[in-house]
């Protein structure tokens, strides 16, 4: 404990991360020593918002998990220090909005570049909408590497969550965006300059509605996704169907009582961690500490 705080008074304030890497300590009994402390002085910074979970009871969870915002979010520091760990605190979130915002302009460049290179790309500017949601539409994007789930590859930090919408937009061209949308994901990932991955999915207005009735989990994240999602390329119009359909549905009064009890959750998980004896070796309380995919699968 006099080492960490000697360390933090000399070299701090420091993120999360900076801290293990000096301290080579594990991060959840340097997170516990942090959070026990009350000579140690945190900041966090940036939004937590739900995600939804099978394999949490109610599904409800908050992202980021509790050692992510520890790890990349959070300055730490001492007393000696206060002005330092603020000043540092709205650097890095000043850092993690320019993120945000250039992985915002690659997923609209790369959409815009694709559409373009349709031979009816007027029709799909007027039949389809490209929605970004997930860390990018949250200003919360980080470049922290990650495996890419589907072939291991180590892709730079949140991915881009695009969702197309399309309203009477024909097969055979859904099929051939479909392909191209493919296509550059493949490129962004392999491409060593991006290092990006592209999650996506394609579906038609009339899905959306049906899955607004939020009657089962992958209606509950298609809808999730939408509500949080922001206007990426093509048709305006779309997009305000969309988000019009999302209130007459009562959706934003459902996720918010879905994070409400992910608040709940949260705060449950830090009391009963911090009064955790032992090692995280228990499935269920490193479950509480940490989250294998910080994403979701789209439907």
């Amino acid at each position: 404990m006099d080492k960490i705080l000697e360390l933090l008074e000399t070299q701090g304030p420091l993120t999360g991360k900076m801290l293990i890497e000096k301290t080579k300590l594990d991060g959840f009994n340097l997170w516990k020593i942090c959070n026990s402390s009350e000579k140690i002085i945190k900041k966090t910074i940036g939004k937590r918002y739900v995600r939804l979970d099978q394999q949490v009871d109610g599904y409800a969870r908050l992202s980021p998990s509790i050692i992510r915002e520890f790890y990349g979010y959070t300055i730490i520091g001492t007393e000696k220090n206060m002005k330092e760990i603020a000043k540092k605190a709205d650097l890095l979130h000043q850092e993690i909005i320019e993120i945000s915002n250039k992985k915002f302009k690659l997923a609209q460049e790369v959409i815009k570049k694709i559409c373009d290179s349709q031979e009816n790309s007027h029709i799909i500017k007027k039949c389809a909408c490209f929605i970004i949601a997930g860390d990018v539409a949250y200003g919360m994007s980080h470049l922290e590497p990650r495996p890419e789930s589907s072939t291991g590859e180590l892709v730079k930090g949140s991915d881009l969550d695009i969702v197309v919408v399309t309203q009477g937009l024909p097969a055979s061209i859904i099929k051939c965006l479909d392909l191209s949308i493919y296509n550059q994901k493949n490129f962004l990932l392999k491409n060593p300059s991006y290092k990006e991955e592209i999650d996506y999915i394609i579906k038609d207005i009339f899905k959306v509605e049906r899955q607004l009735n939020f009657d089962n989990f992958e209606a509950m994240v298609a809808s999730k996704i939408l509500f949080e999602g922001k206007f990426l390329y093509g048709d305006m119009g779309i997009f305000n169907k969309i988000k019009e359909m999302l209130f007459n549905k009562g959706i934003p009064e459902k996720l918010e009582a879905l994070e409400e009890k992910a608040l709940m959750n949260r705060n449950n998980a830090i009391s009963y961690l911090l009064k955790f004896k032992g090692t995280l070796s228990d499935q269920e309380s490193m479950k509480l500490f940490y989250t294998k995919e910080e994403k979701e699968e789209f439907f």
